[in-house]
């Protein structure tokens, strides 16, 4: 059964994305990370990450795929080492030069990132004559062309499923360094390719009711194509998004958990139900990229008409006492006693409905409105620890 791969840009993300369905996360360190401004994870964070991971039998992948310039050189041989020792299962790397030191240094699995825009069957041949383990396909590619692939690859192929798209060939884009002088491919995206954009003829706006989108692309949602994903035998299936909320990875994670589990147990819900959990969370509309064929206008986006969440996720359970039946959460969102709360958990989804909430002095609040606040409240349903809760 393909691996189920998912994004965590700090420890809490990593443990809810294992939690709720991830088979291994991929995480950046504070070196040589094309996420910069993510909460990337110090050398103790991944021993940690690794250790939770391993304990409910995932993996940890970690991202080393910069463009590295020569100052990015140094110390690259002893951070993988580091790496290594912290229990790390695989590096994903765009540069030859990395792959082939955690190759020759490092008992680690080495990743060809997507950023090699790796497309075609002689590109595979020659990443498989350095020894890598894994592929990375670049987003760029229909299902007709993956299995093309597929069929003389000798190594494990991973296909991208879910998340933002590029402007640019497998993100090779050199927008922001143009615009804000921030390197994309050295981990300081901008995402120029997002802002919005007055557009002229001549000099005469014609978008006077509004910004528009001159580059953006729909988000990739490949729910309707796992079926046709996994037949292929794809080794691996990930998740855009270490910079996601905990929320969006909890919902999109179980998503896919739920529909690769429905397929394998012939429990197939029909694609509606399962892109109904992922809309719960995801804030842009979304498409099938190109893995039904080449994009047309349909995949791109011009104005501000975005999606949003169509549920406000309050808060996370981190407590609850059976006999009292009193629920100890931390607040995420601002909420009102007397509420409908969709309560969201890795094997189940329930609507409760609760009266006072209270502060951990006892104190009856009005509302819930100090982000991480911790409060309590009185439910029958037996709550679990790392439940989201949802206002219904």
């Amino acid at each position: 059964m393909a691996e189920l791969l998912a994004p965590a840009g700090d420890l809490e993300k990593l443990k809810i994305a294992v939690l709720y369905g991830a088979d291994a996360v991929f995480i950046g360190g504070l070196k040589f990370s094309l996420r910069s401004r993510a909460s990337n994870f110090t050398i103790a964070d991944i021993k940690e990450g690794c250790n939770f991971a391993h304990a409910h039998k995932a993996k940890v992948h970690v991202t080393c795929n910069i463009v590295m310039h020569e100052k990015d050189t140094n110390g690259i041989i002893e951070y993988l080492k580091a790496l290594e020792e912290a229990q790390v299962d695989a590096v994903i790397a765009s540069s030859l030069a990395i792959l082939k030191l955690v190759k020759k240094y490092t008992k680690m699995e080495a990743h060809v990132s997507t950023q090699t825009s790796c497309l075609n069957q002689e590109a595979i041949k020659f990443y498989e004559e350095l020894g890598v383990d894994r592929i990375v396909l670049g987003r760029e590619l229909t299902l007709e062309e993956i299995a093309t692939i597929k069929k003389t690859a000798k190594t494990d192929l991973e296909v991208f499923i879910h998340g933002g798209m590029c402007s640019a060939y497998s993100g090779r884009c050199l927008l922001s360094n143009n615009m804000t002088n921030r390197d994309a491919n050295r981990g300081g995206c901008a995402h120029s390719c997002r802002w919005n954009y007055d557009l002229f003829a001549g000099k005469e706006k014609i978008n006077p009711n509004g910004d528009y989108f001159a580059m953006s692309s729909k988000d990739l949602c490949a729910i309707r194509a796992i079926p046709e994903l996994l037949r292929l035998g794809i080794a691996s299936f990930k998740i855009e998004g270490r910079m996601k909320s905990l929320h969006y990875i909890a919902c999109v994670v179980k998503a896919y958990r739920q529909l690769i589990d429905d397929l394998k147990d012939n429990s197939f819900k029909g694609f509606d139900y399962y892109e109904n959990i992922i809309m719960k969370a995801e804030n842009r509309i979304c498409s099938t990229g190109f893995l039904f064929g080449q994009p047309t206008v349909n995949e791109q986006l011009y104005d501000l008409n975005l999606t949003l969440p169509s549920k406000d996720f309050v808060g996370i359970v981190i407590g609850y006492d059976p006999i009292q039946k009193k629920a100890t959460i931390e607040q995420r969102n601002y909420f009102l006693p007397n509420s409908s709360l969709e309560v969201f958990g890795p094997k189940h989804n329930e609507v409760i409905n609760i009266g006072d909430i209270y502060d951990l002095e006892g104190n009856s609040l009005d509302a819930a409105r100090h982000p991480r606040q911790i409060i309590t409240f009185y439910t029958d349903f037996p709550l679990a620890e790392n439940d989201l809760l949802r206002l219904n």
